[in-house]
């Protein structure tokens, strides 16, 4: 599908705008999930984290599909070239959690040694062995 000029423009000019206002709320969203803007309101992590990622894949969408012109390719393109990018997410998730378990693994860990220093018992700062047996009445 061939778009005029004008067409063009003012589909670009429109996305421009979505996209700006997607970012916009994304920020406002963050500071405010975050009690930046109002000390009393405060949003769970994972809540800033879900509409942050789901406002992502929205601006994702639409630059991909008007930018890039994926709207107007055959279908086999668009699954050509959108299959490896949810390979990469699908990629990035797996190896997260991966490394969070590990983590969690190597942190509960109950085989770990711990190391002890012999301590002198004397306090003057000098290490003394065994068989060094220095009494102060035999300095007179």
């Amino acid at each position: 599908m061939a778009l005029s000029y004008e067409e063009g423009k003012r589909i670009f000019l429109k996305t421009i705008l979505i996209l700006g206002a997607i970012t916009i709320c994304e920020v406002a969203f963050a500071l405010l999930g975050k009690g930046y803007i109002v000390e009393s309101i405060e949003f769970p992590g994972w809540l800033v984290g879900g509409v942050m990622i789901l406002m992502s894949v929205v601006k994702a969408y639409l630059i991909i599909y008007e930018f890039m012109h994926m709207k107007y390719e055959v279908k086999g393109l668009v699954r050509t070239v959108l299959l490896p990018g949810f390979l990469l997410v699908w990629g990035v998730i797996a190896f997260l959690w991966d490394g969070d378990y590990w983590m969690d693994r190597r942190d509960s860990d109950s085989t770990q040694v711990e190391l002890t220093v012999p301590t002198s018992e004397h306090h003057d700062g000098e290490m003394h062995h065994e068989g060094d047996h220095e009494h102060d009445d035999d300095h007179h």
